[in-house]
């Protein structure tokens, strides 16, 4: 029995181990903090810093977004608004999926969604981030136009739709104003 228990032992060290340190032999840098150390909601931005800032330059609104997550089932799943401001061709969003569980190959383009509180719904169109892995991390990005027309014109709530990320959904909502 001892030498059963010792194999045991031994194949589970070797399974930690590999799903522990293959970041460290990529030589990749950590990409987000583990689920159990994320808040179960975001912060808001301090009080000092609105989350509207008109721009100088151009004249145009630029989102100053607080990055929200969703640690439903056994991914993590962290979005930051990146650049919403430009709305010149694309709205980027910075996302950080982190599991040890789950496979993390989809193509994450093909499952999200952008809507608007002025009825607008795009569906993403790159999802630019290596494939697989339990620490995934990479830019996803929707059109910031429909038809010439930029979809944040005029809208005061933003939702992020992921679907089939071990559950069945999550969103993420930013307030515009």
């Amino acid at each position: 029995m001892k030498p059963l228990n010792t194999l045991l032992v031994l194949i589970l060290s070797l399974i930690l181990a590999a799903c522990g340190s293959n970041s460290a032999i990529l030589g990749s840098p950590p990409q987000a903090k583990p689920a159990s150390d994320l808040p179960a909601q975001a912060y808001p931005p301090p009080a000092d810093v609105p989350e509207v800032q008109p721009s100088q330059v151009t004249g145009k609104a630029e989102y100053q977004l607080p990055e929200l997550t969703d640690n439903q089932g056994a991914v993590a799943v962290i979005v930051k608004p990146l650049d919403l401001g430009s709305q010149d061709e694309k709205l980027t969003f910075e996302v950080a999926l982190n599991t040890h569980s789950v496979d993390l190959s989809m193509d994450l383009a093909a499952l999200a969604t952008l809507t608007t509180d002025t009825g607008y719904t795009v569906q993403a169109d790159v999802w630019d981030a290596p494939r697989g892995g339990h620490h995934v991390s990479g830019t996803l990005s929707f059109p910031a136009s429909v038809d010439g027309k930029a979809i944040l014109d005029g809208a005061t709530k933003l939702t992020l739709t992921i679907k089939d990320v071990d559950v069945p959904e999550r969103t993420f909502t930013w307030d515009l104003r």
